[in-house]
């Protein structure tokens, strides 16, 4: 018990310790692929400088966080990549999708060219993709609407052209589609409203046409629609937008929309609607609209008829405008008076219309601005207040929402300022701005907007200063000061750097959260001053830092001694208790199995046919031990795997298990030819496999590819020699390895499996005679090509070998790695497979090949490759639908590469209830090989 709790403790020390070691060491390939993106990217400011080292964090008096990093697998890999404000010019460089694991990648406001790189969709993590503020043209790839963990696009104020993807009908985490002021054009896809989490679709200022979808109406979460400036060609507003009981905004000005205004009274938290500018006829429905709102526009159509009544009951409405109409009768003065608000204006526009008179009192409140020039009723002189030609026009001032101006003089020298309690200090100067906002006048919401920003940020009302300014849209532009907090007068005058990072990533992580009457905002700028002008170069990584780093090595090698030092003791004890004084040479003779055609070798035959064990004479590696390539004394050349310490049996369960390989006999399953066991020593003798791995033979490194008829070949070969292990070896085994580094190929490139070092043999039967369905083991196996079932559940099943098998046949025709920089091969031939866009994918090394069969290959690879074992083929069905396959190839193809027959004349068969009932026997570590020619690779990390 103590030794096994010791072992369990060493172990654990090591992890941390390895773990801790590789902190440090960024994946590589990511370092590649951030070189070239900084190659296609023009910086005159050269804050990209330090990038040459794989790390772009250098000081930029405009850049936010840059680079951060995850640890995954035991490298560092691209978690951010924030290179905003930087005037940036140059394009996108495709590599940017070989960052596997990024969750935010920010391009804001730079001036990059070219267009949205497609292999962005292969970042399946991606969280946030901010481009806006470029030049970036072209249209939107559709890849991107295959990004399973997107929250927002921001893809706004660009020269983007074409239709909007029907594949982002897909995103269904997705909240924010900001995709204003380009060029896109077309129909917007009704297959959007499949989308269940969409908060704010806005897609103003384009060209989109055609009609407004009704199924609009069935997003569940939406909360704001703004399709201002488009042209939707004369069609009407859908009856069904009356139906989004979450609406907060419509605008639809300037659309080119005909027809009546729709019912909007069962809208219950309407805060602001502009339908303006289009060709809406008929009059104002009558049903009243929102307490809520804030803003009526719908100036610039053909309205007729007179005005509700209810208007004069909207307590905060701001501004009401119906100029440029057809309207008649008389305006009340209900609408402006007793209004109960403390708005600094009310603003009524009625110009153009025809309205003959005023009811009620005509004297003004401060606050109110009405405007009737251009109707009948101003020919009345004593109207003339109202009918001023002039309007109201304060969208381009810069207003003050809180000031300094009142602290008494005292030295204050720049980059430092004033907060609003008179504190001296540096504050971050933040560009920001309400895309959005659900009001006309923000004055009266100035408080409120102070206590929801600083509540999100976690700061308090004091430590902010700044202010507003209106610009087209309409969009609030804000200049905002972040001052630190005044305690007493030690209070330090500036942020320290973990504050500067938090308040930092609060921004550009779009932390702080969306508010109803504020709606979606934006990022324009994060300005660092003089004092904060090291923050971000200094420490950029979110990985563990050099002193945590260095004491976790230190503190991981002295538990790692220690615990050896104690392992090592009782280990010894417990050999001592129980010795006694053997020979020194084992022979295999002293139990006795029989094994036909195998051979009992002396170590000095094994030794003499590797030239006593040579560097020279080794082939290859694995976690059994070291395999060399020998020539046996009857010339035979053979594959010798070494057991290394560690790996050693007890010697009647090496034998034993020898006994059970020495009945194996397939043609495409690699023979065994012989064992050693003395001297301490424990080697298996295989067969030579001249043409090595599989996964040689797809690698890019490759000097001669396969061909298509080839790797088919190799399939179909792979394939019958697991059904043999399934339903022909007595007992029945099952592989669990199953890995294109496990499949050899032999002088004629017919593939053999190997490397039954994990294998399991099939269920036994229970005292009933009943036989379960699975074995349960501890997970062991190769990440990428392990069942998904098999992994969560420990239930190892004859379909676990089906699933991974899948993956191979996936890598025969992508050549692609089952895992790489966070590529998963299953999931990326589906959804190639699903837009149908799978040839894109293949192995373009392999040459021609007739299409219709290599989609046979990949539909029998993704079912073999499904999530429910239930749903795979047995193996013997895989193996009948490559035949079918390989029957239909051209006779010209298949000669080419040797018959792939099995020695027995009789198909392979489903196994019966005699065969399934034999009685199983647990293999052990011993079987097998890495039977590779060619160089030694190295050892897979965790």
């Amino acid at each position: 018990m103590y030794l096994s709790k010791g072992h369990v403790i060493l172990w654990f020390c090591w992890y941390l310790l390895l773990a801790a070691a590789q902190d440090a060491i960024t994946d590589p390939t990511e370092v590649e692929a951030l070189k070239r993106i900084k190659e296609s990217l023009n910086d005159p400011n050269r804050n990209l400088s330090n990038w040459n080292r794989g790390d772009p964090c250098t000081s930029g008096w405009t850049r936010v966080l840059c680079f951060n990093e995850t640890l995954v697998d035991g490298y560092l890999h691209v978690q951010e990549l924030q290179l905003m404000n930087l005037n940036l010019s140059g394009t996108l460089a495709p590599d940017i999708g070989s960052l596997g694991y990024m969750e935010i990648l920010n391009f804001m406001w730079n001036n990059l060219t070219g267009s949205i790189p497609k292999e962005i969709g292969n970042i399946k993590t991606l969280k946030l993709l901010l481009l806006n503020g470029n030049l970036l043209t072209g249209p939107l790839p559709e890849e991107l609407g295959y990004l399973p963990n997107l929250d927002r696009i921001q893809i706004d104020q660009n020269h983007i052209s074409g239709p909007v993807p029907t594949s982002f009908a897909n995103l269904n985490k997705t909240k924010h589609f900001h995709m204003n002021n380009n060029s896109l054009s077309g129909q917007i896809p009704p297959e959007l409203s499949r989308l269940p989490n969409l908060v704010h679709l806005l897609l103003d200022n384009n060209n989109l046409s055609g009609y407004l979808p009704p199924e609009l109406s069935k997003l569940p979460s939406l909360l704001i629609i703004q399709l201002d400036n488009n042209n939707f060609g004369g069609n009407t507003i859908p009856d069904t937008y009356g139906n989004m009981s979450k609406l907060l905004k419509l605008s639809l000005r300037n659309c080119n929309l005909k027809g009546p205004i729709p019912d909007l009274s069962r809208i219950p938290s309407l805060l602001y609607l502009d339908l303006s500018s289009n060709q809406l006829n008929e009059s104002i429905p009558p049903n009243k609209l929102s307490e809520n709102i804030t803003t009526i526009d719908l100036s610039n159509n053909k309205l007729t008829g007179t005005i509700p009544s209810y208007f004069s009951s909207l307590s905060n409405l701001q501004k009401l405008s119906l100029a440029n109409n057809s309207l008649n009768g008389t305006v009340s003065s209900t609408i402006w008076q007793d209004k109960n608000f403390d708005a600094e204006r009310f603003l009524l526009e009625l110009e153009n219309n025809k309205f003959t008179s005023i009811s009620g009192s005509t004297v003004l409140p401060p606050n109110v601005t009405v405007l009737l020039d251009g109707n009948p009723l101003c020919s009345n002189e004593t109207l003339g207040q109202f009918c001023r030609s002039e309007g109201v026009n304060d969208t381009n001032g810069l207003f003050p929402a809180n000031s300094s101006d009142s602290c008494r003089a005292q030295s204050c020298p720049p980059p430092y300022e004033y907060s609003v309690d008179c504190f001296c200090a540096a504050p971050l100067l933040v560009g920001y701005r309400l895309k959005s906002p659900g009001f006309s006048d923000f004055r009266p919401y100035l408080n409120a907007f102070e206590k929801y920003l600083t509540s999100g940020l976690s700061i308090y009302t004091k430590q902010l200063n700044f202010t507003f300014q209106w610009q087209s849209g309409p969009r609030l532009r804000m200049n905002l000061k972040i001052f630190p907090l005044y305690v007493d007068r030690n209070s330090s005058h500036t942020f320290n750097r973990s504050e500067v990072q938090r308040i930092r990533s609060m921004f550009t992580g779009w932390k702080i959260p969306d508010s109803d009457l504020f709606g979606p905002y934006e990022l324009n700028n994060f300005i660092l001053l003089d004092p904060y002008k090291d923050v971000v170069s200094a420490s950029s990584k979110s990985g563990i830092g050099t002193g945590a780093l260095v004491g976790i090595i230190l503190g991981s090698i002295a538990c790692a001694v220690t615990l050896s030092a104690i392992v090592t003791l009782l280990i010894l004890r417990l050999k001592m208790r129980n010795y006694h004084p053997v020979s020194n040479r084992r022979h295999a003779s002293r139990i006795s199995i029989k094994m036909d055609g195998v051979k009992a070798f002396t170590y000095g035959e094994l030794s003499s046919a590797t030239n006593n064990f040579s560097s020279s004479a080794q082939v290859g590696q694995g976690g059994y031990g070291k395999v060399y390539k020998g020539i046996l004394s009857d010339g035979t050349v053979a594959a010798i795997k070494r057991a290394q310490e560690g790996s050693l049996q007890g010697e009647k369960e090496f034998l034993t298990e020898i006994s059970l390989l020495s009945r194996l006999h397939h043609r495409n399953l690699v023979s065994l030819l012989g064992y050693c066991d003395e001297e301490g020593e424990q080697m298996l003798v295989y067969e030579f496999m001249p043409n090595g791995t599989l996964r040689d033979h797809l690698s890019a490194s490759s000097k001669e590819p396969l061909s298509f008829s080839t790797r088919l070949k190799v399939a179909l070969g792979s394939a019958k020699g697991l059904a043999y292990l399934h339903t022909e070896a007595d007992p029945p085994i099952f592989h669990r390895d199953v890995k294109a580094t496990n499949i050899l190929l032999d002088s004629r490139f017919s593939a053999k499996v190997a490397d039954f070092g994990l294998s399991r043999l099939a269920p036994v039967p229970d005292l009933e005679g009943i036989v379960p369905g699975h074995v349960s083991t501890v997970v062991k196996g190769t990440p990428g090509y392990l069942d998904p079932e098999y992994f969560l559940t420990h239930k190892l099943t004859d379909k676990s070998d089906v699933y991974s098998l899948g993956v191979v046949l996936l890598e025969l025709l992508t050549g692609m790695h089952p895992i790489s920089h966070g590529k998963n091969i299953v999931r990326e031939v589906n959804v190639a497979y699903q837009s149908g866009v799978i040839f894109s994918i293949i192995d373009e090394r392999m040459g021609s090949y007739p299409s219709e069969h290599v989609e046979k290959i990949l539909t029998l690879a993704l079912k073999c490759c499904n999530d429910q074992p239930d749903a795979r083929p047995k193996m013997v069905e895989v193996v009948r639908e490559l035949e079918n396959i390989w029957s239909m190839m051209p006779d010209s193809d298949t000669g080419a590469t040797g018959s792939i027959t099995s020695d027995s004349s009789k198909p392979l068969s489903t196994p019966s209830s005699s065969s399934a009932m034999k009685t199983p026997f647990v293999s052990g570590d011993v079987s097998g090989s890495d039977l590779i020619s060619g160089v030694i690779p190295s050892i897979k990390p965790r």
